[in-house]
This record gives structure tokens, sequence and C-alpha cells, in this order.
């Protein structure tokens, strides 16, 4: 089998070579699915694989807007709408330096199946641009956000593909988005989420990914370890919206978080990020622009290591909340000689394909196209009211998160329990994904 999965990334490697993220994503589904095909003549048939690791449509474009001296800039632009089989495309807007074509190509097709496995309908799609938002003014955001949506609003819309925030791309570049799409579509309508709350957003979006990561752990494991993260020690990585969502969740569930991080290194707070005023500081911290945790360690007192990983400090819980490939085997062999027993991710893809081998081995690990998905799960909830022209609770929001989280876990460890491998999450959710989408793709033809 490993012999057929090499023969079929020998051939995606050959089409985009310097593409490694999109071939770390697509070596990893087809891990899982190639040895159950034979249970699925049909999808072999039908060259579905083939089919699944091409997007449907790759939109690239030129980004040219002037800066506060009137210096004229030209970013690069992308929108990878990657599979529409079970709905639109969905998926988030990166304003980030790394990004390109293979960054944002991986990044939809984990999205395609993360969204499969929240039962909402929505395919998947990623984009973004190489425009890097640190530094600049709120005239040059705005400036370069009009630009941006000016040629992706011909490619988008509200039953053609949604997109939302990232790495990046907030509150306040979601409303310039949408006021200029708004501008020149001469309509109100929910092409994007993320939104504001006076203007069609959902309550929770902010917290949804982290609130979600924590309800995903909290169901793997209670049914898999007969724990809870109530009185459980938690390291986790970045300080962004992620992390202060897990934070404030896990404090809410009775656990302690321990650890953030920032491109300058790692806090270590033994007593835990657990009061309203730590956890309301991380806020602080990501408005500040300074892109810095060490605020964190100046203004509470505690420990910060410049320049290193959280992944040393002895945890029951690990949750990468950063960004891709953060987490390698040196860390994962420090986490298992540190007893931890799960890890969790909240970021995608944060764990090197060699880490996470090694940590299945040794502790349970679940992959961030689950545990992460209450992210876009709240914002398939938010495109439901924007159509259904109506709000729902805070405590409407996150009992539907919880549901879709719970419902996620279960879909997950009931295909891995049919497959002979309970405890493997990766398994489940890249097969339950992966074939909720390939039968959406039969049903409707050779497209």
């Amino acid at each position: 089998m490993a012999n057929k999965v090499q023969a079929f990334m020998n051939k995606v490697i050959a089409k985009d070579p310097s593409q490694r993220e999109f071939h770390q994503a697509v070596r990893e589904v087809m891990e899982s699915v190639f040895p159950v095909l034979h249970r699925h003549p049909e999808i072999i048939d039908a060259r579905i694989c083939e089919r699944i690791v091409e997007p449907e449509r790759v939109i690239m474009f030129r980004v040219p807007w002037m800066d506060d001296r009137n210096n004229v800039h030209v970013n690069r632009g992308y929108r990878v709408e990657m599979n529409s089989a079970i709905g639109p495309y969905k998926g988030g807007l990166r304003f980030h330096p790394s990004v390109n074509l293979g960054v944002l190509k991986f990044l939809g097709f984990e999205q395609t199946f993360k969204n499969a496995l929240t039962t909402l309908p929505m395919g998947g799609g990623k984009g973004g641009s190489d425009f890097d938002p640190r530094g600049k003014s709120d005239h040059e955001i705005m400036r370069f956000c009009q630009s941006f949506m000016t040629e992706l609003s011909r490619h988008i819309g509200p039953n053609t593909d949604v997109p939302a925030g990232d790495i990046g791309v907030g509150g306040r570049e979601i409303g310039y988005l949408f006021g200029q799409y708004k501008r020149l579509k001469n309509e109100f309508t929910g092409v994007l989420t993320g939104k504001g709350r006076n203007w069609g957003g959902s309550l929770i979006r902010p917290e949804a990914t982290g609130y979600g990561v924590s309800y995903f752990a909290e169901a793997m494991l209670n049914k898999q370890l007969d724990m809870s993260l109530k009185d459980s020690t938690v390291a986790i990585s970045g300080f962004g919206n992620v992390a202060w969502g897990v934070a404030e969740k896990v404090a809410e569930m009775g656990g302690k978080v321990v650890t953030l991080s920032g491109p300058d290194g790692f806090i270590y707070d033994p007593e835990g990020i657990v009061t309203r005023e730590k956890i309301e500081f991380m806020l602080e911290m990501r408005a500040s622009g300074m892109d810095r945790v060490s605020q964190y360690s100046d203004k509470f007192g505690c420990e910060f290591h410049a320049g290193k990983r959280p992944w040393g400090v002895k945890c029951d819980v690990a949750i990468p909340c950063a960004i891709e490939n953060e987490l390698n085997a040196t860390n994962a062999q420090e986490l298992i000689d540190n007893g931890c027993k799960a890890v969790v991710e909240a970021a995608n893809m944060p764990t090197t394909a060699d880490a996470m081998h090694l940590l299945q081995k040794h502790m349970l690990f679940a992959p961030g196209k689950a545990a992460n998905a209450g992210g876009v799960g709240v914002s398939g909830l938010e495109m439901s009211q924007n159509s259904l022209r109506l709000s729902w609770t805070r405590k409407e929001v996150d009992q539907r998160l919880f549901n879709i989280m719970n419902a996620i876990h279960k879909s997950c460890y009931d295909t891995a329990a049919e497959l002979g491998q309970p405890k493997n999450m990766v398994l489940g959710a890249n097969v339950a994904g992966f074939l909720k989408v390939a039968y959406s793709m039969l049903d409707q033809g050779l497209v």
C-alpha cells in the first residue's frame, strides 16, 4: 500500500514540485484513504483521488495600492476554489508574507474535509495575499482591502464562494472588504463571515475555533481516556484569537493553560491563564501589533523563554494554535517524555508528518481538520443567520457549536472504530471527510 501511495504522490509532486505544504497535506489524507479504497471500487473507477487533489478553480491577480506617502505597491492576490461538491466554497483569507499558491492549496485541501466533517453544506476554499498588515496604518490597510476586493468580488458570492478571516485578516479587514463588496455589487448579502455584530456577524465567532477545539478535546478525553480538561494542565502556542478562545474555554471548564508563544519565544505561567485580567490581556497583546508574547511576562511576572517553543513544559494536553509545522519530532519527544496524554491541533497542520507519526504511537492525537472546525462551523451558522435574516443568542450559538464538535468527534471515532483503530482520530477524520466529498462528487457526474 505504501508503494501505491508513493506512486500517487510522485504524480502530484511532479505537477507542482515546490508546493511542499500541499504535498504533506495530500500524503496524510491518502495514507489514510488508500488502504480502504478496495471497499469502494466506484471511487477508484471514477478517479476521485486524482480529481480531488486538483482545485476546481485557481484565481490569481495583482493588487496595486498606495501607502500614506503616496508610494505605489503591488502585491499578489489569490483565491483557490478547491471543491464545491457539498456546498459553496468556504474558507478564510490570509494576509501574510508567507502566502503563496502552495500554502493556499494545502489550506483549501484541508478545508474541504474539515467543512465536510461539520455536517454543514460547505465546500472548501482558501485565499489571501502576500501583503503584510503589520506596521500598516488603518488607511493603508483599507486601501489594500478595497483594491483586493475589487478583483475578488468578480469571483465570490453567497451561493458561490464565501470567504472569512484567517491570519492577518480580522474584524477590521473583514469590514473593509465587505464595504467594498457592497459598494461594487450594490447589495447587502452574506458574502463574508466574521462580520461585525452590528451588521450581520454571529456571536462567539472570534472565540469559535478555540471553543470548538476545547469541546473536541473534552469529548476525546472523556471517551478514550476517561479524563477531562477539568484539573488538567494545558500547554498552548500562539496568543491570537484561537489561543485566546482555548484559554478562556479551558479555564471555564476547570483546566489551566500555562503557556503562550510568539515569534520572540514563549511564556510559562504555572498559576495558569485563568483570570479575566490575564485572558483579556491576550487581546491587548494582539491589538498592540507588537507581536511579542514577552509583554505577558512583563505584566504578570512569569517566566519568559526567548526564541524557544513551549513543548518542553510538563502538561497533560498540548494544543498548538499558531501556524503550520510548528511542532516537530524533537518537540514530540519532549511531550512524550513529560507524560503528555493528548495533542489536539488548533492550527492548520501545525505538526510535522514525522512528529504526528511519533505522537500517535504514544498518545491521543487529534488532527486540525477535525479539532479546529469550530471556526468554520460558526461561520456556517453565520451564513444561516444571514440567509434567515435573524440573529441567535450567544447561548444558542455556543450550544450549536458544542453539538457540531461532538458530532465531529463521534463521526471520527465511529469511522476509526469501524476500521479497527478506534483511537486513530487521523484515520477517522480523513476517511469520514473524504468519503462524504467523494460520494457527493460521484453523484454529480464527471465535472
